[in-house]
């Protein structure tokens, strides 16, 4: 029973709302004709230009890490400093990499030394010129003469047969020794390029035991502590470079022959009213994401004193030469009802209520994309007793002034 009354109750508020709304039209109706100024639907060349929301994004963030294991000594700076390229953000206790520097460091001297060599900046090119190859020769030059020697005598019957066979003797074993002399040569000056990549490594290490900044840029974010242990791949800073800054913005696929590379961009941000930035669209997407039927373009804004912060909020005005023809009126003939904009075309003294498709909004005028075409007459006066069918009386004088009497 009470499920019925509350049914009656809504149904009865409904029938009381639509009366009230079918009031003004009915009266209309049973009054007679309307008397109403119109306006003509006018076309008008506009220039279009590209509204768009998007948000800032840093030029570069970088996640800084530790290369080396180590504890650290020295934090330099926190959350919001500004730091410049090259400048120290960490040290790390480098001891170790000092001791492992100089254990390369007497290696390489020992092999540089044996191959004649005095700094790691000389090199030797040839292994017949380290002096143990030399001396290799040198007593391997001195077999075969000997060698040559005996034999002579011999063949004249002079010399023993037993000493022409020492002489071959000593002679292959000269070979020998000098053919193992310059492999271990080879080897060796193999040997102290190798030494040469351990000690750079070990100086690049200790290099590491500072961390420094790799372009001037803002901390975000501080995640290291003096006296902390770190780890190869440990992160330690957040760095964002904020200047110049990117915008991000998301354009109608249907605008894509109206946005190029280097236009300017009028940029409005909520923190900064009544300001206005300026930036110039560097980079467009190729693509367009199929769900939303947009591109992404992105702005290159200045930035010199970090006013403007990635993640921020902004509006973007692109102005382009792109024109179009379209149908305008004023914004006071369209009158908004039940969810709807309408226009009243007054056509032989009988308005016509058509449902129009409004775009963009010209100070006083707005563009009519649907419902209303160029040169049709639109009522501007008694649009809430309008509706179709009713007939109505044009009148476009102009209004008398407060206080003029009538002729």
């Amino acid at each position: 029973m009470q499920f019925s009354r509350i049914c009656f109750s809504v149904l009865l508020f409904g029938l009381l709302g639509c009366n009230r709304q079918a009031a003004p039209v009915a009266a209309a109706k049973a009054e007679g004709p309307l008397t109403v100024r119109t306006v003509l639907a006018k076309g008008r060349e506009i220039q279009r230009n590209v509204e768009s929301v998007g948000t800032f994004y840093p030029m570069e963030e970088a996640i800084i890490s530790a290369e080396i294991e180590g504890r650290a000594e020295e934090v330099k700076h926190d959350l919001g400093d500004l730091v410049n390229q090259g400048e120290v953000l960490v040290r790390i206790n480098d001891e170790e990499q000092r001791y492992q520097v100089a254990q390369s460091e007497a290696q390489l001297r020992q092999s540089l030394e044996r191959l004649g060599l005095k700094t790691d900046k000389e090199r030797l090119t040839d292994a017949r010129e380290a002096p143990d190859v030399r001396r290799a020769q040198a007593e391997l030059n001195a077999a075969d003469q000997n060698l040559k020697r005996i034999r002579s005598l011999v063949d004249q019957k002079i010399g023993a047969t037993s000493e022409l066979d020492v002489a071959v003797s000593r002679q292959q074993a000269m070979k020998a020794a000098y053919d193992s002399t310059i492999n271990q040569t080879r080897n060796l000056m193999q040997e102290v390029e190798r030494y040469k990549a351990i000690l750079d490594l070990q100086r690049k290490k200790l290099r590491d035991t500072t961390v420094v900044a790799p372009f001037r840029a803002y901390v975000k974010e501080r995640q290291v502590t003096v006296g902390q242990f770190l780890r190869a791949n440990t992160p330690l800073f957040v760095l964002v470079k904020t200047d110049p800054i990117r915008l991000r913005v998301e354009i109608p696929e249907r605008m894509a022959p109206w946005i190029k590379l280097g236009q300017q961009v009028d940029i409005n941000v909520e923190a900064f009213q009544g300001r206005k930035f300026q930036g110039k669209i560097w980079r467009i997407s190729p693509t367009v994401d199929q769900n939303k039927r947009t591109f992404v373009a992105e702005v290159l804004v200045a930035n010199s004193a970090g006013e403007l912060k990635p993640g921020s909020y902004a509006r973007a005005h692109v102005p382009t030469s792109h024109t179009e023809r379209v149908t305008v009126l004023p914004q006071r003939a369209v009158y908004y009802v039940m969810g709807s904009n309408k226009a009243f075309v007054v056509k032989d003294g009988v308005v016509d209520s058509r449902e129009v498709k409004m775009g963009d909004r010209f100070e006083t005028d707005v563009e009519i994309l649907e419902g209303v075409a160029d040169g049709e007459e639109v009522a501007m006066t008694q649009l809430a007793k309008l509706d179709t069918g009713i007939k109505v009386r044009v009148n476009n004088d102009a209004p008398k002034k407060q206080g003029e009497k009538g002729k």
